[in-house]
């Protein structure tokens, strides 16, 4: 099914975010909603990480390009979108360094303190000064 221009766009935006997110750090579905300016779509990020193309696609923005992996929920946790993805996503990120517990009822944590990134702003945008932080009566 084709997106809608602006579900493209935003969809597009949630993978340039998450491009920015560094190796060996993770971010929350709802952290990339926020530094987009839209804190109400967490669930919206996710959706678009469930549809991220292949890299057969020829699209830019596919699952070889997009570090996909970074991105888990608000508990720390790595979310299970269907069988075996929770295992490969927990592969990848220790692949990365980021030591992945494994729970007792097959879930797979990440220790937010030492592997988090939660910057107020990405860092494209206090490179090109888009912040938003600036005082207006100077």
């Amino acid at each position: 099914m084709a997106r809608s221009e602006e579900a493209e766009a935003w969809a597009n935006a949630v993978y340039a975010a998450i491009q920015e997110v560094p190796y060996g750090k993770v971010t929350s579905y709802g952290h990339i909603a926020l530094l987009l300016g839209q804190p109400q779509r967490p669930r919206q990020v996710g959706v678009c990480l469930k549809h991220l193309p292949d890299p057969e696609s020829g699209l830019h923005y596919n699952s070889a390009t997009v570090p996909w992996q970074r991105v888990i929920n608000s508990k720390g946790m790595i979310s299970h979108r269907g069988p075996g993805s929770a295992e490969r996503q927990a592969e990848a990120l220790r692949v990365e360094g980021v030591e992945v517990r494994s729970e007792s009822m097959g879930e797979f944590h990440v220790d937010f303190p030492r592997y988090g990134w939660f910057p107020k702003h990405l860092p494209s945008e206090e490179r090109e000064g888009v912040t938003g932080d600036e005082d207006e009566s100077e």
